[in-house]
């Protein structure tokens, strides 16, 4: 019967979600119980936060940059209509610090670092060099999956505060040397609009979100199927889902943290 089929099809889809998510979460737990456990090789760990965080310094302050610049034009352009330019400095800051710089910084790491990531560790499945290091006695969630999670979790931040700071600088100098507005205004408005609460909620969605991308990065890559097509399957999965992830959770963690600053 069609009510039949469409109602084991459901389930089937129910219980494969549900069985991935338990999975990925038995993944993290036994990651994390290896990164709290002797002996610690920063080597590698200092290894994945070049890779991750230096080699992303460029295209972080070009696309920062030019966001902060647009954002100044679109903001003088809007608030001309109510006669309110002198808080673009404001509008710049506010929104490069609580919401564009952790969201587009984590988007860009997912989409540079986390397919690497997920490429690279996919490769190594198929080629059975994870199966040579458990050979060895060495445990593939230590070598290869903490050191990747942990400078997931520092880099973003790190990349969140630069390209904070180099949007705000392209939108000062985009607002006062093309649109002509007053330097002191900008920079005034801009101080007194944004406190250190704004500062935290930034850094606090940095955090997860470099959470969610080495977790998702480093689970796609050592689930991937057999060949080439698993590897493109899952490096495609890794890059979606963690920038789906981001932006959902980005709105609940909007939520709580504006809630809970308030009070």
């Amino acid at each position: 019967m069609p009510f039949v089929a469409a109602t084991e099809s459901i389930g089937r889809h129910v219980m494969d979600v549900s069985e991935n998510w338990g999975r990925s979460c038995i993944f993290l737990f036994r990651t994390l119980g290896q990164a709290v456990r002797p002996p610690y090789q920063f080597h590698l760990f200092i290894a994945q936060l070049l890779h991750i965080g230096a080699n992303s310094t460029l295209v972080i302050a070009l696309i920062g940059l030019f966001t902060g610049a647009v954002l100044a034009v679109q903001g003088e352009y809007t608030l001309a209509k109510f006669g309110a330019t002198a808080y673009v400095g404001s509008a710049v800051a506010l929104s490069l610090i609580r919401e564009l710089g952790p969201v587009l910084t984590a988007l860009m790491v997912i989409g540079r670092a986390g397919s690497a990531i997920t490429a690279e560790i996919g490769i190594m499945r198929i080629t059975e060099q994870i199966d040579a290091l458990r050979s060895m006695a060495v445990d593939p969630l230590k070598y290869l999956m903490v050191p990747r999670l942990l400078a997931g979790i520092i880099a973003v931040p790190l990349l969140t505060g630069m390209f904070i700071t180099v949007g705000i600088f392209g939108g000062y100098a985009v607002a006062v040397g093309l649109l002509g507005l007053s330097s002191g205004t900008f920079m005034t408005q801009m101080i007194s609009a944004v406190s250190s609460l704004d500062v935290y909620s930034g850094f606090i969605k940095a955090v997860v979100f470099g959470f969610i991308f080495g977790w998702v990065a480093c689970y796609k890559g050592y689930t991937c199927g057999f060949g080439a097509v698993g590897v493109n399957r899952a490096t495609t999965q890794s890059v979606v889902t963690a920038s789906v992830a981001v932006l959902v959770v980005d709105y609940f963690l909007t939520s709580i943290l504006t809630r809970v600053f308030m009070e």
